[in-house]
């Protein structure tokens, strides 16, 4: 059982933005934006590859209505998903990290030496 999970079961408290029959979304307890935002379901699917692709429509609408509360909608954001140890995942039940309020920069690969890719 992941910490996702424990989350969903109330047995962990969370800041939760938005909840139905099958997705959760909560402020991230270490955020890298002024507003970001962890995206689950409720089914407990490892990553990205394991997903049940039917259940990606449904999640879209989700992630959508939860970046127009948080007024992200118009200006933009990010949307982040990690997938598998060599993809930079830390909790292997799918999330999303949905990253905003701010413009953003892109200095997370900044300290890769593309020598190591080969």
């Amino acid at each position: 059982m992941t910490i996702f999970s424990k989350i969903i079961n109330g047995e962990i408290p969370c800041n939760k933005v938005l909840e139905n029959d099958h997705f959760l979304a909560f402020h991230d307890i270490n955020p890298k934006a002024p507003i970001h935002i962890l995206i689950i379901p409720k089914i407990e699917y490892k990553n990205f590859q394991e997903t049940d692709p039917a259940i990606m429509g449904e999640m879209t609408t989700f992630i959508q209505t939860v970046a127009k509360l948080m007024g992200l909608d118009e200006g933009g954001y990010r949307l982040i998903t990690n997938n598998g140890s060599d993809g930079g995942q830390e909790v292997f039940h799918l999330h999303f990290h949905l990253l905003g309020g701010a413009k953003l920069s892109w200095n997370h690969l900044s300290d890769s030496d593309s020598k190591n890719f080969i």
